[in-house]
């Protein structure tokens, strides 16, 4: 499908963060968009102010007159997090519409145009993020289609007047098999989605199958370590072709110095914490002076860059009290989280409340789970958020705790956790989970002393 040929686009789970990137972009377009979602959020709620319809229900008569018969110029948008059993999704699926995944739109949009697209199992989200900002703060522009809300902008899409766009390249389902990049990254290849690739094995398989997608005379970009052929390395490990030295906090900031073979930047200032986020900023980096932007504009660019929502976001941050809310669901990515705590408050005792994402995600990565969630001083487990999944036999927070050897740790609802935090007022509390934890951020900031 052309995307000239585009005029009314209909989003099957609409609320996504990725889907709702794709429902602005057409908007922009002046494309007639509706859609649907299972539940009200910021997100959806944002959509309806911006004059997208969205329905709630997911009865048929519920879609607007305007989507109800094929035509050549309606795309129908899924999401693969739609239950296969919901009533719109196999309305448009058996009645001749042009249906398509996400990730296909975006190849479609992709299409012909300079694409830089960010794979990884974590990492892509702030990665993208940063070269998204980069390019647009140092003037050079870029539309991009982003996994989280940049702070810098509020929203999760811009639009540039080039023909420049930023991806996040899902590797969930080999849904960035549909792009074809002038410039790829893949920031981690950790096991996950294993209910989709079966073992690491084929996830790694998966990625290298990316790498090759790139355009002839393409750039690609892959963490330092990973197994993909014909690459240009970055990270921190001195044998990276573009790495990041002499990192230290200043101020409770971290400042590193980029090199490659061909350019020197001392003194950057990340205002994200973590090592694992200057290697984000190196990839960044290395994207934007392969496209010409200058040193000067770069330092100035990462330097301006205020993050992403839920990922290492302050909520509370006074002498008595730093609570900090995150995206981490995965063991890798809390290992991440919990060492950039440590690294920026050494002598406070940490108080963590997660939520497991997905039964079958706490099942194959239990083991890696507990062994990082019995660092920290007090966990406050919550209930598995089950997402797209049913539940699994024995697979609960219970199973999950049995494995973790921290004595002050124990599984709580919402309401309880809520209580505990309201009794206890702990000087340096996490939040973290890729679920509905983020319900829990307004009260515990009122809780903290914070509206």
């Amino acid at each position: 499908m052309e995307l000239e040929a585009i005029k009314k686009v209909y989003f099957i789970g609409i609320g996504g963060i990725g889907m709702s990137a794709l429902a602005r972009y057409f908007a922009k377009r002046g494309c007639l968009v509706s859609g649907y979602d299972k539940t009200q959020t910021h997100l959806t709620l944002a959509l309806a102010a911006e004059g997208i319809t969205i329905t709630y229900l997911d009865e048929v008569s519920a879609i607007h007159l305007e989507f109800l018969e094929p035509a050549a110029d309606l795309l129908v948008v899924y999401t693969p997090a739609i239950p296969q059993q919901a009533q719109i999704l196999n309305y448009f699926r058996n009645d001749g519409y042009n249906l398509k995944k996400r990730s296909e739109v975006l190849g479609i949009i992709s299409k012909g145009q300079f694409c830089i697209a960010v794979a990884g199992t974590h990492g892509k989200t702030t990665t993208s993020s940063i070269i998204a900002h980069l390019l647009t703060h140092s003037g050079y522009g870029c539309t991009a289609f982003l996994g989280g809300i940049a702070s810098n902008y509020n929203s999760n899409f811009l639009l540039g007047d080039n023909q420049v766009v930023v991806v996040e390249a899902d590797e969930y389902d080999r849904s960035f098999l549909t792009l074809h990049p002038s410039i790829s990254i893949i920031t981690s290849m950790d096991a996950d989605h294993l209910d989709i690739y079966g073992d690491a094995e084929q996830l790694t398989e998966s990625f290298q199958l990316f790498a090759r997608q790139l355009k002839v005379d393409g750039t690609l970009f892959v963490k330092a370590g990973l197994p993909v052929l014909h690459s240009l390395s970055y990270g921190l490990q001195s044998d990276a072709q573009y790495q990041a030295k002499n990192i230290r906090v200043v101020d409770a900031n971290f400042v590193f110095d980029y090199e490659d073979a061909h350019k020197e930047i001392k003194d950057l200032c990340l205002l994200l914490p973590g090592k694992h986020n200057i290697e984000n900023a190196v990839a960044a980096i290395a994207v934007a002076l392969t496209l010409g932007i200058s040193t000067e504009k770069i330092k100035e660019a990462v330097a301006t860059f205020k993050g992403i929502k839920r990922r290492f976001e302050y909520q509370v941050k006074t002498a008595e009290h730093i609570y900090i809310d995150d995206y981490a669901h995965h063991p890798e990515e809390l290992k991440a989280c919990f060492d950039a705590v440590r690294q920026l408050y050494p002598d406070k005792t940490l108080t963590v409340i997660f939520q497991p994402h997905l039964y079958t995600r706490t099942r194959d990565f239990a083991t890696g789970f507990a062994e990082v969630l019995s660092t920290v001083d007090e966990l406050l487990l919550l209930d598995i958020y089950p997402a797209r999944e049913l539940p699994l036999e024995g697979i609960d927070s219970a199973f999950l705790l049995a494995k973790i050897t921290l004595k002050n740790a124990a599984v709580f609802s919402k309401e309880a956790a809520l209580e505990n935090i309201k009794n206890k007022k702990p000087a340096l509390l996490l939040t973290v989970g890729a679920g509905d934890i983020d319900t829990l951020v307004q009260p515990l900031k009122q809780l903290l002393g914070h509206a």
